[in-house]
């Protein structure tokens, strides 16, 4: 029976809430499948409808300075400020996409800031901040066309094609001319006297406000539109309305003529445009713009057809818009760089007032660093996160299930539901009660606020606003009791905000505040605290409460913890020893056992533990406030310390009781309490990691990171231990499979199976049995013909792997001569490109088999120059003989004296 592995905590990453979007370019396909998006020099490609995240494509070190689809999403078009231009085609497999380079071009000596793509994916222009305009094709890669303007930054293009019946009186003069020119030609050319594209246009807006329309057939600008003043950063055209929209920074929008090239309408609409476009079949122009607001307008008339919004925070105020006619919906893009999409109104252009449209869907582009997060709701089915902003971000956790219903409805993880608007300044603090439908925060406008979470009914409202600390509110804590079951409270958490608030401060106070059991009404009503007390001679970093709701403890910068009393607010214990601030504190869980201190077990009023700027992690005993251990292994400031679940009491003699702590290292460590060791390390993250949280039923850690992602690490302990006993079982079975092939004989099983379980000792004598057999195979290479067979169907790693034996065993001379058997065995069963070129996993890969195929050569030709040597010396020995035969008299005339003293010359 085999021995049972020896239990071991491990936790795996299974999802990531990632960044897509720092700024830049922003671009959608036809089938409103893949976005395309820029983060720093590199790519993202996301799935839109499952948020999933598809595919990043590595930059070139530079940033991206623009990026575009094609619409059938054929290809992707990446332009960074290298000067290069690279294409990448897009293949789709089994629900993935696989980007592939086919080419990349320096397509302007100057940086490409603006492309466009034609309907048919096959034409590409690009614009240069030196003016210049090029038209690729796509699939050939080199250039049909080159336009050159004035030396002003282009900064939008946009293809189109005339409808019938539109070109403008001078193009159709030029059309005659030519035609008559023509008709003195061959047959052959008047076939082509009215070309496929004497239609096709490409419209430029420069940064100069003037707009040029070129003819892709004449190769030259057909108009010149001079009316802004300002960048044109939108262009659009509608081939039912024959009409040009044009946009910019002057805060006007231009309806053109485009059988005339007049202006047919200009409105100003008093904020900064930043994207335009046509709706459906023309009849709805949409605008973005600096308020933040999407708006319509009637094509016809230039009358707005949203009601008057009042412009947006800075922060949300849109820099771009992407719209496609296949599309139902447009997709804005914020400062913040925030995605948000909006759906179009069905037959706007017949309603005299629509009321202002609201996105149906928020993307968060990246949230920034990861202060603080917590869980929500009674089924953790969302997450609030603190983001280095004003606002607090819930998104979900959870993947949609059939037949699952959740307190929070998303189509994917990790997508945002809502927004807690409120504060002022950045938020900093965060927590959340027993039930998860009430949000505590503190932030730097000196303020804490609690928050009333109600997914079901998309209510998410400011409950109470507590003012009176004199700066940032770094600390918040609301209490963890649970009310009786049965009671009002546990049944309609909702209708019953916590009892109380425990707030800290920069300010060095600790504030206690009665929570109102009504909202609370307009700013007049202000909320004063129960008591105050100076808790710190420095900031207060992190405040916790007990599990009965009878301390609470604050961490503060000073080195300290304080153990207070919240009916009295008087401090019961101070808790020293700490060479650095504490950033964290956390009371152990209801059901913690007795546990083992460094000075024995611990029993009584409970334990804390606690993470500090010193690297170290401590727990404390609360009966006489003295530490009973400490917990090193960080190489930066711990920043977080939280509680695992404890095992129920069937578990506890095999699972340990765990804590986790984060640190400045961008590292998540898990401690074994009682022993002090460090279980296992989670590395996930490229910055320092803020906040820590569990899952209350699953114990999967959530670490949120100053790298703008938010992992969640599953406990796979008990599935390793599960494979663990059954991949020690399995190793067993293999090793006894193993002898009783070679009892039997049967080496070619033998070796394979050798191989597999990596045996280097049982390998060795069985290729010395079948090197030395006094039977060998007649024409075998290497002394058995099965043998040959087995070494000649060998995978890229088994033979890897018996190259680094043969390595090993030809270094000694006693198994060289197997050895080289062996290996001239294989030389003459593979070719010599097979050997060079094996696929050799881990990081040195090539190098590792180059060292490898270099020591046996070396050694091989040590051990022929021994054989040199002495084949050498035995012709001088056989030599040696010759003449002593030669000289040496013959035996037989030799006359020898039976029992005489006579001397026999030998």
């Amino acid at each position: 029976m085999a021995n049972k592995a020896p239990f071991k905590t491990t936790f795996e990453a299974t999802e990531v809430i990632r960044p897509i979007f720092t700024g830049g370019a922003v671009a959608l396909e036809n089938g409103a499948r893949i976005l395309a998006t820029t983060l720093g020099d590199d790519a993202v490609l996301t799935d839109i409808k499952t948020g999933k995240h598809i595919t990043t494509v590595e930059g070139d070190g530079e940033l991206i300075s623009t990026l575009t689809l094609t619409p059938s999403g054929s290809h992707l078009i990446i332009c960074s400020r290298s000067l290069s231009m690279r294409i990448y085609s897009l293949k789709t497999s089994n629900d993935s996409i696989e980007p592939r380079l086919i080419r990349t071009l320096k397509p302007h000596t100057t940086p490409v800031v603006v492309l466009a793509v034609d309907r048919t994916s096959t034409l590409l222009a690009t614009g240069g901040t030196d003016g210049s305009i090029k038209v690729w094709d796509i699939n050939g890669g080199y250039v049909t066309h080159t336009f050159r303007g004035p030396s002003v930054l282009v900064s939008a293009l946009h293809f189109f094609e005339l409808a019938a019946g539109s070109t403008n009186a001078p193009e159709t003069e030029a059309l005659k001319e030519k035609k008559k020119r023509k008709s003195k030609g061959t047959a052959e050319d008047d076939g082509d006297e009215i070309p496929s594209t004497a239609r096709f246009r490409l419209a430029s807006g420069s940064q100069d406000g003037k707009v040029r329309i070129w003819d892709l057939h004449k190769r030259s600008v057909v108009a010149n539109l001079d009316s802004h003043v300002s960048d044109v950063q939108g262009l659009d055209y509608s081939p039912a309305q024959n009409t040009l929209v044009t946009a910019g920074r002057d805060k006007t929008i231009r309806w053109w003529d485009t059988k005339s090239w007049k202006v047919r309408k200009v409105i100003p609409c008093f904020e900064l445009v930043e994207a335009v476009g046509f709706i459906g079949d023309g009849q709805v122009t949409y605008t973005a713009g600096s308020n933040g607001c999407l708006r319509l307008w009637a094509t016809d008339t230039g009358r707005e057809l949203t009601k008057e919004q009042a412009p947006r925070p800075e922060t949300e105020a849109f820099v771009g818009a992407v719209y496609r006619p296949e599309l139902p919906f447009v997709v804005c893009i914020q400062v913040d760089h925030t995605l948000s999409l909006y759906k179009i109104p069905s037959e706007a252009h017949e309603s005299s007032q629509i009321p202002p449209p609201e996105p149906f869907r928020r993307i968060s582009g990246t949230h920034d660093d990861i202060i603080d997060l917590r869980y929500l709701l009674p089924d953790h089915s969302a997450m609030a996160l603190a983001t280095n902003s004003e606002d607090i971000r819930i998104v979900s956790v959870t993947e949609p299930k059939p037949g699952v219903e959740t307190l929070v409805s998303s189509e994917y993880f990790g997508q945002d539901i809502a927004l807690l608007k409120g504060h002022d300044d950045i938020i900093i603090s965060l927590d959340v009660d027993w039930s998860g439908h009430w949000v505590a925060t503190g932030a730097k406008d000196n303020t804490a606020k609690l928050w009333r979470v109600d997914p079901a009914n998309n209510s998410y409202t400011c409950w109470a606003t507590f003012p009176g600390h004199a700066e940032s509110v770094g600390a918040v804590a609301l209490p963890r009791s649970r009310p009786v079951e049965g009671s009002k409270a546990h049944a309609s958490p909702l209708s019953h905000p916590p009892a109380f608030l425990i707030t800290g401060s920069s300010d060095q106070t600790v504030k206690k505040w009665e929570v109102p059991k009504e909202p609370q009404q307009g700013a007049k009503s202000t909320i004063r605290a129960a008591y105050t007390r100076k808790a710190h001679d420095k900031d207060i970093n992190a405040i916790d409460i007990d599990q009965q709701s009878r301390l609470f403890a604050s961490a503060s910068q000073d080195k300290t913890v304080k153990i207070w009393s919240i009916e009295e607010g008087e401090v019961q214990g101070i808790l020293r020893g700490h060479r650095r601030g504490v950033w964290s504190v956390s009371f152990a869980p209801p059901g913690t056992p007795v546990l083992q201190g460094e000075q024995g077990s611990v029993a009584g009023k409970g334990v804390v533990l606690t993470g500090s700027g010193d690297k170290t992690v401590k727990l404390w005993n609360l009966t006489d406030y003295t530490c009973l251990r400490t917990f090193e292994g960080h190489s930066n400031t711990v920043l977080k310390v939280v509680w695992l679940n404890i095992p129920p009491n069937e578990e506890r003699g095999k699972k340990p009781i765990l804590c986790a702590s984060a640190g400045g290292d961008g590292l998540v460590k898990v401690w074994d309490i009682n022993s002090g060791e460090n279980e296992c390390t989670l590395d996930n993250h490229e910055d320092r990691v803020w906040a820590l949280a569990v899952h209350p039923e699953t114990n999967m850690i959530v670490s949120g990171s100053g790298d703008s992602t938010v992992s969640f690490w599953k406990d796979t302990s008990s599935e390793t231990q599960v494979a663990s006993n059954e991949a020690a079982l399995k190793r067993i079975e293999q090793e006894q499979e193993l002898e009783n092939y070679e009892y039997v004989g049967a080496y070619r099983e033998a070796i394979t199976m050798a191989l597999q379980l990596n045996h280097p000792r049982k390998l060795q004598s069985l290729f010395e049995r079948v090197v030395n057999s006094k039977t060998p195979d007649a024409g075998s290479l290497s002394g058995l013909k099965a043998v040959d067979e087995v070494l000649a169907s060998l995978s890229d790693e088994q033979l890897f792997l018996l190259l680094l034996r043969l390595r090993d065993w030809n270094t000694n001379a006693r198994t060289a001569p197997m050895a080289q058997r062996i290996l001239w065995t294989l030389v003459k069963s593979y070719p010599a490109s097979r050997l060079s070129s094996l696929s050799v996993k881990g990081a040195r890969g090539q190098k590792s088999l180059k060292e490898v195929l270099n020591a046996l050569k070396v050694y091989t030709e040590r051990h022929y120059k021994r054989m040199e040597e002495l084949v050498e010396e035995s012709y001088l020995v056989e030599y040696t003989l010759q003449e002593m035969d030669s000289l040496a008299p013959s035996l037989s005339n030799m006359n020898l004296v039976e029992n005489g003293d006579v001397d026999v010359i030998m």
